[in-house]
C-alpha cells in the first residue's frame, strides 16, 4: 500500500522499489511556516541565493533525490510551499460548506484509506504545485525557468511588455522529473493514486488559454502580443470538486498482455453492460467514505460547524439539530461623499443570527 510523503508532493520509490504516491499532507502544518500568500507572483522576483536556498531545502521533508533536485533549482523551495498553502486554501474553500471541510485534523488517517476525499486531496496536491510551478516561472522566481515560449518573443521583452506567459510546458516536464519515472504496479491504492494525481494536473492543462494583447497609436491593434495564461487556480478547483462530486468508485484486474494491474469500474447489479477503465478525468476510490459527522480519526466532526439555516444545517448537522445565537454587529452606514475628496460614514449596528450544529 502506498502511503503520503510528509509535507506535500512528494511521490517517489522507497528502497524496496515501490510506487510512494503524492500527498499534501496538510497535517504536517504547524501554522508557524512561512508561506507565501499566493498568487502573489504577480511581479518578479530575484531568486533566493546562497545557503538561505539549500537550507529551505534540507528543512522539507523530501526524499534524497528531491533534495538533490531543490538545490539545483534556486526559488524551487519557496515554490513547494506556495502550492502547499494554495492547495490548502483552495481545498477549504471548496468543501467550507460539507461534513469533511478539509480540516487539518485527522488528515494522517484518510491518507491511509482510499476514499473520495483522499482521491481530491491528491489531485488539488498536484494540481496546485503544477500552477505554482508554472506562475513562479512567469514571475522570475526559478532560474532555470522563465516565460513560456511564445512565437517570437524574447523574455525580456515579454517581462517589459508585460506579457510573461505562464510555463506550463516547464511545470509539466519537471514536475514529471521530481516525481519519479512511472511504473507498474500490483497495489491498487498505488494506481489509485497515481490516477488521481494525473487528474490533477490535467485540470491545470485544461484551464490553459491564450491572451492576448495590442500595441498600437491611439489603441489601434497594428501589433498584437498573444502569451498563454492559467486559468485563476479557483476555477481549477471548481473543476475537481466537480470531478469529486461525480468521482467513481474501482476495483482492479490484471492485463494479461501488459501483465499489470489495471483499474476497473465494475458494472452496477442487473446491468446488461460490462465494467468499463475510468476515464483519464473522473476521479476515482476504492472504499466508501465515512459520515464525518462525530469526530473520529478521520475528521473533527460537525458539532459547533456554523451552518445555513436554509442551504445547510439539515445535512451539516446530521439530524441532531441547531442552536441559534444572536450577535450584534457594528458596520458603516448612511455614507456620503463631502467636499472635496473623502466619504463620512455613521455606525450603524444589526443583530444577526448564527446557527451553529449541536452536540
Amino acid at each position: 500500500m502506498s502511503s503520503g510523503i510528509v509535507i506535500l508532493l512528494v511521490p517517489c520509490h522507497d528502497p524496496q522499489g515501490s510506487f510512494v504516491s503524492p500527498s499534501l499532507v496538510f497535517s504536517s502544518l504547524t501554522g508557524r511556516e512561512v508561506l507565501t500568500p499566493f498568487p502573489g507572483l504577480g511581479t518578479a522576483a530575484a531568486p533566493t541565493q546562497g545557503g538561505a536556498h539549500l537550507k529551505q531545502c534540507d528543512l522539507l521533508k523530501l526524499s534524497r533525490r528531491q533534495k538533490q533536485l531543490c538545490r539545483r533549482e534556486p526559488g524551487l523551495a519557496e515554490t513547494l510551499r506556495d502550492a502547499v498553502h494554495l492547495g490548502l486554501l483552495e481545498c477549504q474553500f471548496q468543501f467550507r460548506h460539507e461534513r469533511w471541510n478539509c480540516s487539518l485534523e485527522g488528515r494522517t488517517g484518510l491518507l491511509k484509506r482510499g476514499f473520495k476525499e483522499t482521491a481530491f486531496l491528491y489531485a488539488v496536491s498536484s494540481a496546485a504545485l503544477t500552477h505554482a510551478l508554472a506562475r513562479a516561472c512567469s514571475a522570475g522566481r526559478m532560474e532555470r525557468c522563465t516565460c513560456d515560449d511564445s512565437p517570437g518573443l524574447e523574455s525580456r521583452q515579454a517581462w517589459q511588455w508585460g506579457v510573461c506567459g505562464d510555463n506550463l510546458k516547464y511545470s509539466t516536464k519537471f514536475l514529471s522529473n521530481f516525481l519519479g519515472p512511472k511504473r507498474g504496479s500490483k497495489d491498487l491504492r498505488a494506481r489509485t493514486d497515481a490516477h488521481n494525481t494525473h487528474v490533477g494536473i490535467k485540470a491545470v492543462k485544461s484551464g490553459l488559454r491564450t491572451t492576448c494583447k495590442c500595441h498600437g497609436v491611439s489603441g489601434s491593434c497594428a501589433v498584437r502580443t498573444c502569451w498563454k495564461q492559467l486559468s485563476p487556480f479557483r476555477e481549477t478547483g471548481q473543476a475537481l470538486k466537480l470531478r469529486y462530486d461525480s468521482a467513481v468508485k474501482v476495483s482492479s484486474t490484471t492485463n494479461e498482455a501488459l501483465g499489470r494491474l489495471e483499474l476497473w469500474v465494475p458494472a452496477r447489479p442487473g446491468s446488461p453492460t460490462k465494467g468499463l477503465a475510468p476515464r483519464p478525468g473522473d476521479l476515482v476510490y476504492m472504499e466508501d467514505s465515512p459520515s464525518f459527522c462525530r469526530r473520529s480519526k478521520y475528521s473533527p466532526g460537525t458539532v459547533g460547524r456554523v451552518c445555513s439555516r436554509e442551504a445547510s444545517c439539515s445535512s451539516l448537522c446530521c439530524g441532531r439539530g441547531y442552536d441559534t445565537q444572536s450577535r450584534l454587529v457594528a458596520f458603516s452606514c448612511h455614507c456620503q461623499v463631502q467636499w472635496c475628496c473623502f466619504v463620512e460614514c455613521q455606525q450603524c449596528v444589526q443583530e444577526e443570527l448564527v446557527y451553529t450544529c449541536k452536540h
